[in-house]
């Protein structure tokens, strides 16, 4: 099957689609974009966190069909032509990219938080990411980088 959606602003379209094909298997083995990673398949890590039509979901339990004629957000197209999305930055800079398997989807839950939360609380911020799993941090660096991001934001959209 043929499935044409939007890809990070821009329209794709992949040809040979199984029917049973996840939108995760899509992204990073014909499109090239292996930010996602692939983990648990059964949206259990949330390291495979993306965008469908704004809305954060583990694309390992989406059908690459069912993102026909929609708009998928991965973490490779958060960043924009200045540099790292806020976000991004702030992982790096809280050093809570370790081996980074699960840092795509954190990065996409954390973004997604930040962007209708201006100032979460440590609460609001476990609320959000309770569906990724990290193996290394010990989560302290991880909610360091929303809290950083979110300060950020906020900075950015002062008067």
């Amino acid at each position: 099957m043929r499935v044409t959606f939007v890809v990070n602003g821009a329209e794709q379209t992949v040809d040979g689609v199984w029917e049973g094909e996840s939108l995760l298997y899509v992204l990073r083995e014909r499109m090239g974009l292996p930010g996602s990673k692939n983990a648990c398949e059964q949206g259990e890590c949330g390291s495979c966190t993306v965008y469908l039509d704004g809305v954060p979901v583990c694309a390992c339990l989406v059908a690459a069909g069912q993102a026909a004629g929609r708009e998928v957000r991965t973490v490779e197209g958060l960043a924009g032509p200045g540099g790292l999305d806020p976000v991004q930055e702030a992982f790096v800079e809280a050093g809570a990219v370790q081996c980074g398997f699960c840092t795509p989807g954190l990065v996409v839950q954390a973004h997604d938080l930040v962007g209708r939360v201006p100032d979460p609380s440590d609460a609001e911020i476990r609320e959000a990411l309770a569906g990724n799993l990290c193996r290394c941090t010990g989560y302290e660096k991880i909610l360091d980088a929303v809290r950083l991001a979110a300060a950020r934001k906020r900075e950015e959209a002062a008067p």
